[in-house]
């Protein structure tokens, strides 16, 4: 666990930089610690998909640049691992399959807007996390190990948290960095829609698709969001956003005082009664004292309007519109790829008929892609979905903000992902406990959209306040 007396594991971006500064640590030093904990550990908790066979030889690259150039500025990612959801592409040896036998071998046109911003920033890409397939089109499946909440969409958590990487990336459509950063006491950004580039990231609906980290510190995640958010010629939604990104970047934000002053909403209902557990609720009453105590001015038990009408998925129109989303996005995506076995939806839909037992078909069917090959792109059913999902955003979250002139929600657990996707707003997931029986659960502060910076602030306060994280056992 350690290189020159320096330990790795539960280690910082800034601990690290400093153990390379004083020479306590290399990048292939810490590399390799990585590849042994992979495989120690991943066979009993899955995270990992592929390792990047390239991995050590760019830890070298990084420890040469070191070396040779001491006193030049490195950015903050140098020499740093990160995994990467297997629905991000990267034009080299790995794959990009969105956990699909169906894509295994295909050929993508370039690197990911994203990567193409990590290998600038110097960090390694030490390999692919695992997911659910397609991003929950597909095989969903979930099992307990020690205190770790294991699940294919949870990869990049998993990882995070397992000390088997430094850093990670995520996407979320629905949940999908918040809700894994909160079962393994991780945290987790997700940004506002539009911030981060998707290009060549596997889709599932344009609209809602984000980019974001997953890291053991608030302070990690804001590095990683740092190197990835900006403008990409490949995704034209992020050329007008970029001018939102503060000047400096986010770590400007990394402030231990950054609850004074803020006004935070605390929304119970539903979510405390979702985690139906009285340990935890007692936990987060002392939470929120917490932020009391560190100088937020506190509005409790404030209530979002239509909360109901948005977590109906069939009345508010966002699972229709999202089969049709899926199918003309993932058919887009498909068609630009340089090669693949497979190049639209009906496609990997004949796949996994030809293909039962690799694809676990009887398990888990394909209902889901069923539904989306079935629909036959942007009608007025699905224009009025959008308008309707427009309508109780405004109606809803932005309005308890505005009427309140909040700077964040605040919410027990991460259930409040499904408000902020169909919004595309951001939310910050922070470690908060452990409950009585050693099951790890997150605190959320969310806000209307590019307010990364104000979100930062509050998380990061109130994690210096608390410090709850701690690695995971493994018990038998």
């Amino acid at each position: 666990m350690t290189a020159q007396h320096f330990r790795i594991k539960e280690a910082t971006i800034d601990e690290i930089k400093h153990a390379f500064r004083r020479n306590h640590l290399t990048s292939r030093q810490l590399v390799e610690f990585y590849l042994r904990e992979i495989k120690r550990l991943n066979p009993l908790i899955n995270g990992v998909i592929e390792v990047n066979p390239d991995a050590l030889s760019q830890a070298t690259k990084a420890d040469y640049e070191r070396m040779t150039r001491p006193h030049r500025p490195l950015p903050d990612l140098h020499g740093i691992p990160i995994l990467l959801k297997d629905n991000i592409a990267t034009k080299d040896k790995l794959n990009n399959t969105a956990g699909s036998f169906a894509l295994l071998g295909s050929m993508v046109p370039r690197d990911s807007g994203v990567v193409t911003k990590l290998r600038k920033a110097g960090a390694i890409i030490l390999g692919k996390a695992s997911l659910n397939e397609w991003s929950s089109f597909g095989l969903q499946k979930l099992l307990m190990v020690g205190v770790l909440e294991v699940a294919l969409e949870s990869g990049s958590a998993i990882s995070v948290a397992a000390n088997l990487v430094t850093t990670s990336l995520g996407t979320q459509a629905n949940g999908s960095i918040l809700c894994p950063a909160d079962a393994n006491s991780v945290v987790g950004i997700k940004p506002t829609v539009c911030l981060i580039s998707r290009d060549q990231v596997i889709p599932c609906t344009s609209r809602q698709d984000t980019v974001g980290p997953t890291c053991r510190t608030v302070a990690d995640a804001v590095y990683v969001l740092d190197a990835i958010a900006g403008a990409d010629n490949n995704d034209p939604r992020t050329i007008n956003c970029s001018k939102h990104i503060p000047i400096g970047g986010y770590k400007r934000y990394l402030r231990r005082n950054g609850l004074r002053r803020k006004r935070l909403g605390i929304v119970r209902n539903p979510y405390l009664g979702l985690l139906n557990n009285s340990f935890v609720t007692n936990a987060f009453e002392k939470h929120f004292q917490t932020l009391r105590r560190r100088g937020a001015i506190i509005i409790d038990n404030i209530e979002i309007p239509n909360i109901s009408d948005i977590l109906d998925v069939e009345k508010s129109g966002e699972k229709g519109l999202i089969f049709a989303e899926f199918k003309i996005s993932l058919n887009a995506y498909l068609q630009g790829l340089v090669d693949s076995p497979v190049k639209s939806l009906a496609d990997v839909i004949a796949f996994n008929k030809m293909n039962p037992e690799l694809e676990m078909l009887k398990e888990f069917g394909q209902d889901f892609m069923l539904a989306s090959q079935a629909t036959n792109g942007i009608g007025d059913k699905e224009k009025k979905a959008m308008d309707n999902l427009a309508k109780l955003s405004r109606e809803g979250f932005e309005k308890l903000m505005n009427d309140y002139k909040l700077d964040a929600l605040v919410t027990p657990g991460s259930k409040v992902y499904h408000v902020l996707d169909i919004g595309g707003y951001p939310g910050i997931n922070v470690p908060a406990g452990y409950d009585d029986k050693g099951i790890p659960f997150g605190i959320n502060f969310s806000g209307v959209k590019f307010t990364e910076g104000k979100l930062i602030e509050i998380a990061y306060g109130f994690e210096q306040a608390t410090k709850i994280r701690r690695p995971p056992s493994f018990k038998p």
